[in-house]
């Protein structure tokens, strides 16, 4: 479990290792984690077998967290890990990764998910969020926020996750929101100072801790 771990066991991209996937799968049925799972595999039934939705990392802290950092859309490689995770192999995974290492935001005390909570990709790109999309994920997200009775902040990261904030506010009307612009390289690489933007969010929801 997440707080077992060294931080020297944790780094970006683990999920690139088949093996580190398949051990994180056999951590599914975890207490922490096992309520989420349910969640996720009942959600699948429901959109049926054409919409993949990854999983919630059992490294983060399941129905314990504190904090939610809410996405757009799982992107191809949480597809292929399973996973909707910080360790996925991609650069905005990575730089997630690391501007929580920066902010010196505890990973045992978060969870990870997406306004849009199944791919909208064709394999190769993944293509922007329209509103029906969003529209059709706000009932899994009001769902998972009813599981997460230890929750204070959400985090939007992106335009797109900023567009839930209504439905959150209405269903938690004293959840701490935030709003962070997303990880992605197009953003952080585009200019100086953008990674920075980011990074001062991030320490202000670990000094609302």
């Amino acid at each position: 479990m997440t707080n077992q771990l060294s931080k020297k066991a944790d780094a970006p991209k683990l999920l690139s290792d088949p093996a580190a996937r398949a051990a994180r799968v056999a951590q599914l049925r975890e207490d922490h984690i096992a309520p989420l799972t349910d969640f996720v595999q009942a959600l699948r039934d429901r959109v049926g077998t054409t919409a993949a939705v990854p999983f919630f990392d059992p490294w983060d802290a399941g129905v314990k967290a504190e904090i939610l950092f809410l996405l757009e859309a799982p992107g191809a490689k949480a597809v292929a890990s399973g996973f909707v995770s910080r360790n996925n192999p991609d650069e905005t995974a990575k730089n997630f990764f690391e501007l929580n290492e920066d902010a010196a935001i505890p990973r045992s005390r978060t969870i990870i998910w997406n306004i849009v909570p199944w791919y909208i990709g064709n394999g190769e790109r993944i293509r922007p969020a329209h509103s029906s999309d969003i529209a059709a994920g706000s009932k899994p997200l009001l769902e998972l926020l009813s599981l997460l009775p230890n929750l204070r902040s959400v985090v939007l990261v992106g335009r797109k996750a900023e567009r839930a904030a209504p439905r959150i506010l209405e269903a938690l009307p004293s959840i701490q929101l935030f709003r962070a612009p997303h990880p992605s390289p197009l953003f952080v690489n585009n200019r100086p100072g953008n990674r920075e933007r980011i990074l001062t969010v991030l320490r202000q929801v670990a000094a609302s801790l």
